[in-house]
């Protein structure tokens, strides 16, 4: 079975923080229940992450009324501390992440798969937004 090449999208923010605390921020479990999330309306109540190539990790997302929720998990392919992360969703679509250390400020560059269900300016605010609080987050610590 051949499979279809799936469109990208990139979604990026620099981060007034350096690489090594950026890197922190976003690999630890108890850091990621605090910023994985599009809006206020949503939340990460769990974070697991084995962060080495062929760990998994799953990160709960829930609708803070209790009307949906969902897994967001897959494993990690090629991991490279302070530098990049690729990973395989679990529905198969390839997600990496570069960090790029800039004096004091880091910018991070996702670029991920995009899915069938939702159209892509929704997924690519979504994204946005997530890394956005992941900035606001880690500029507040």
């Amino acid at each position: 079975m051949e499979k279809k090449d799936l469109t990208t999208v990139t979604v990026e923010t620099s981060v007034q923080a350096p690489v090594e605390k950026v890197w922190e921020l976003w690999t630890a479990p108890e850091h990621i229940t605090q910023w994985n999330f599009a809006t206020d309306a949503w939340h990460c109540p769990s974070a697991e992450n084995d962060l080495k190539p062929g760990g998994r990790f799953v990160w709960r997302m829930e609708a803070k009324d209790g009307s949906f929720g969902f897994d967001y998990s897959g494993t990690y392919g090629h991991v490279v501390p302070h530098e990049s992360i690729e990973y395989r969703l679990d529905d198969n679509r390839q997600v990496t992440i570069t960090f790029t250390e800039l004096g004091q400020e880091t910018k991070v560059v996702e670029t991920f798969e995009v899915e069938d269900l939702n159209s892509l300016d929704l997924q690519r605010s979504g994204w946005q937004a997530i890394l956005e609080n992941f900035k606001k987050h880690t500029e507040a610590k």
